[in-house]
């Protein structure tokens, strides 16, 4: 009902409960992705994002994050989608970490005006990390000749199939040490005032929510439900924002290219293998 409609009724004819919309960024943040395995990535959120800052009456919006991280680029791009509706829609951002909130996605944890976790979610990872195999030996096994051709000298910089040059370590670090510096100015940015000068806070190591409120990483302990209803009243009401669905009721990550059916089911349960590996890794890496 309008706003202005609303008013004109009688109160006891009124529904003057608060509702904060909810969104649940989960996951491994990965670009890409499609019907069959969606990826945290700002084409998969930005329309639940959308449609959450645009509910005109509600005061807040709730985040339920919980993600390992994953890509930095696709971090940044739904922080900055956060903070941009947040100032376009006047809106106040309370993010509230479930199981883990860290390297990427503590990231977007920093799009919130508060984060809130529980007392034994993982914060923190500050840092980049870069991962691989090697098999310099496994072509000479089984008899294939590695045969590559560039016009570049650097075109087939680490690559796995040769042994590795120092060279290539030291380029690779070097774009580490940038991409962390962001981070850093970021975390110094949102959270400046509240950080301790604690000499690991950028060191990427993680930590529980109760170090991470001691570290000025997180702002309060509690869970979402209690939140809200202690800061907009006992009959304030969650609302999850959920994402357009297909035929089946899947969730639509975002737009894609169709192609014939057979060929698509192949690509994807080839491609989901890896990106399943790559993201049962980052979960490990914190226990889960």
């Amino acid at each position: 009902m309008a706003g202005w409609l609303k008013r004109l009724l009688p109160k006891r004819f009124r529904n003057d409960s608060v509702v904060i919309p909810v969104v649940r960024l989960h996951g491994a943040i990965m670009s890409g992705g499609g019907k069959f395995k969606p990826h945290l990535n700002l084409a998969s959120v930005a329309p639940m994002l959308e449609k959450a800052f645009s509910k005109k009456d509600s005061p807040a919006v709730a985040l339920s994050l919980n993600s390992p991280g994953g890509s930095p680029v696709q971090s940044r791009l739904i922080f900055d989608r956060i903070r941009a509706l947040a100032e376009e829609k006047h809106k106040r951002v309370l993010v509230f970490v479930e199981d883990v909130a860290a390297s990427g996605g503590y990231m977007i944890a920093l799009a919130g005006d508060e984060i809130i976790a529980d007392s034994t979610s993982i914060v923190g990872s500050i840092g980049v990390v870069s991962g691989g195999f090697g098999f310099p030996e496994l072509l000479k096994k089984i008899g294939v000749e590695r045969r590559v051709y560039t016009a570049g000298e650097n075109k087939v910089i680490l690559d796995p199939f040769k042994p590795e040059k120092e060279s290539d370590i030291e380029y690779l670090k070097a774009l580490q040490i940038e991409i962390h510096q962001v981070f850093i100015d970021m975390v110094k940015d949102r959270r400046g005032s509240v950080l301790s000068d604690d000499p690991s806070l950028f060191s990427g190591l993680f930590w529980t929510g109760r170090r991470g409120l001691e570290l000025g990483l997180v702002d309060s302990l509690g869970d979402m439900r209690s939140e809200i209803k202690k800061r907009y009243g006992k009959d304030a009401k969650l609302e999850l924002v959920s994402g357009a669905r297909d035929f089946f009721g899947r969730r639509v990550p975002g737009v894609s290219v169709a192609t014939d059916g057979m060929g698509e089911i192949a690509a994807a349960a080839v491609s989901g293998l890896a990106e399943t590996l790559e993201e049962r890794a980052l979960w490990s890496r914190y226990g889960l």
